[in-house]
């Protein structure tokens, strides 16, 4: 493959990654809007229970994807070949 195709390729994985990206604000929004739609209201302890509750869903399931991981159950080596200084 020459230079230019592979990093077409290269800058089309990075976009594809980056758009699945949220910020916290984003990810705030979707949440209060996943409330919303239950029937909660803004303001409310069910409201701010239910954001808590999708909070505490969302931190439970990233601790079981990453215990899942075959990349956490093995050590991770670093070589550096002809270092200078």
């Amino acid at each position: 493959m020459s230079k230019v195709v592979i990093r077409l390729a290269a800058l089309a994985a990075t976009a594809l990654f980056l758009a699945g990206c949220q910020t916290a604000a984003e990810v705030r929004a979707n949440d209060e809007n996943r409330c919303r739609s239950y029937g909660f209201r803004m303001g409310t302890d069910a409201f701010a229970e239910c954001l808590q509750r999708i909070d505490l869903d969302r931190r439970a399931d990233f601790r079981a994807a990453r215990l899942e991981s075959p990349l956490w159950d093995r050590p991770t080596y670093i070589y550096v070949r002809g270092r200078r200084r």
